[in-house]
């Protein structure tokens, strides 16, 4: 298994982690529902650092030259990541949780309970 991370600093962007949550809700996370060999996707922010990014995780025999969505959070922040890298997984462990499927992520709670 692979995994990807991309973080992108905002500063000098016209976006902001908000700006890009609002993105995330409307129109950002659909288009990853269906891509063969990716196992999971999540999107992380920093408010402290002022960085957003994403992980994935990718089966070990995923096709790195299939088609994906468009970068779109490259295209609004206007600038590749400042960070991107691929690195192997060595193990992964599901730990005890609620296990709400409801449980998304900031970008879709409801307004002002975000951090």
């Amino acid at each position: 298994m692979k995994a990807t991370i991309s973080w992108w600093d905002l500063t000098g962007s016209g976006q902001s982690i908000d700006s890009l949550r609002v993105y995330l809700r409307d129109e950002g996370v659909e288009p990853w529902t269906e891509i063969p060999g990716m196992r999971l996707k999540f999107w992380i922010s920093d408010r402290a650092t002022n960085r957003w990014g994403a992980v994935v995780l990718w089966d070990s025999d995923a096709d790195p030259t299939a088609p994906l969505p468009p970068n779109r959070a490259a295209e609004l922040i206007g600038f590749p990541p400042t960070v991107r890298m691929m690195s192997d997984v060595e193990a992964i462990v599901e730990g005890l949780h609620s296990g709400q499927p409801a449980e998304r992520g900031l970008a879709f709670e409801p307004t002002g309970k975000a951090s």
